[in-house]
């Protein structure tokens, strides 16, 4: 059985100013996000819809804005109100570490529509270009939840090789933040930067993100411990599954009317071409 490193969550502290790892990974994510960019841009079928590195710069800016926000209202209303109810200070402590996927999701694609008003593009557009940016950078915040010792996972068989004696728990369990990491994460990269490479029509590329995460989240919670669970007709369903399956049915959705209807992207509008 492996024991948990317990690294420290300060990466580095001069004085009272303190550098959190949890904070580093998401400016790394960040970080990704602009080097990914800079190569889809010179994807062919990319290039010719007249993506810039400035659209790059300023996106980030807005994306920033929707994870940070989103994730954190996300983590608030969906997984712990009542806690913070009574701890209203801490929704600012992000560098405690809580936040939510989904809530972050739903930020960004807030922020990219107001992006998009604002660069003359298509909403749709925006999010198929950003989408195979994001997986890695999920990947990098679930390091961070296991810097932190968050999100434990089930009761794990002690002859698991990667079982794991988790802080202030005194059985093994399922290392999940690592699970998620590699499957949510790295794999849902691989998967949809391969399938990013040719264009498809409008909103094939965030549909299939959006797919493949809410597949690939609903698997990993099996060996999560949940924030809390419902049953359904004798199942039960964590919260982090009944957050998934509207993005896997909206995702299917999308899909079928993207290749059925085949329109594709276009460049920016003219009205901001002409600086309007």
């Amino acid at each position: 059985m492996l024991i948990h490193p317990m690294p420290n969550p300060i990466a580095v502290q001069i004085g009272p100013l303190a550098v959190h790892w949890y904070g580093l990974m998401y400016v790394l994510a960040f970080a990704l996000f602009i080097a990914l960019g800079r190569v889809r841009i010179r994807q062919p079928h990319i290039f010719a819809l007249g993506w810039k590195k400035e659209d790059l710069d300023d996106m980030l800016f807005y994306g920033m804005l929707g994870v940070v926000i989103g994730g954190r209202l996300g983590e608030v209303l969906f997984y712990r109100p009542e806690y913070f109810f009574h701890n209203p200070l801490e929704i600012f402590m992000v560098w405690h570490g809580g936040m939510s996927f989904h809530g972050g999701f739903l930020g960004v694609i807030l922020a990219m529509y107001l992006w998009g008003r604002k660069a003359g593009r298509n909403l749709f557009d925006v999010l198929d270009f950003i989408a195979p940016l994001v997986p890695l950078g999920y990947a990098a915040g679930r390091l961070g939840n296991f810097i932190n010792a968050e999100l434990p996972g089930r009761i794990a068989p002690e002859t698991l090789p990667w079982a794991m004696q988790w802080p202030g728990i005194p059985y093994p369990v399922h290392p999940s933040p690592l699970y998620q990491m590699l499957v949510d994460g790295i794999l849902v990269f691989i998967i949809l930067w391969l399938f990013a490479r040719k264009p498809h029509p409008r909103v094939a590329v965030g549909a299939m993100f959006t797919l493949l995460y809410g597949c690939a989240r609903f698997f990993t919670e099996y060996f999560r411990t949940p924030d809390w669970e419902v049953v359904w007709f004798g199942v039960p369903i964590t919260s982090g599954q009944m957050l998934s399956l509207p993005m896997i049915v909206g995702a299917i959705a999308l899909l079928v009317w993207s290749y059925k209807s085949r329109i594709m992207a276009t460049p920016p509008s003219k009205a901001r071409a002409a600086g309007a």
